[in-house]
C-alpha cells in the first residue's frame, strides 16, 4: 500500500481521524481538523489516541 493513502476514516465535529501506513510499513492514525484557517493535525501509534485528540480539539 502507498504511504498516506487513509482508511477507516471517521468524523468528529470537524476532525478527521485516519489510519494509513507510512513509508516503514507501521501503521500510524492522524487526526487532522478540516475548519478554515485551524492547522490543527496530530499523529499516533495508537487509534484511541487521535480520537481523544479528535474529541478534546477546540478550535481557536
Amino acid at each position: 500500500m502507498r504511504p498516506n493513502r487513509f482508511y477507516d476514516v471517521i468524523r468528529i465535529g470537524p476532525v478527521r481521524v485516519g489510519t494509513f501506513n507510512n513509508g516503514r510499513g507501521q501503521t500510524r492514525h492522524t487526526a487532522a481538523c478540516t475548519a478554515p484557517e485551524c492547522g490543527f493535525s496530530t499523529e499516533h501509534r495508537d487509534r484511541s489516541a487521535a480520537e481523544f485528540a479528535a474529541r478534546t480539539h477546540r478550535c481557536t
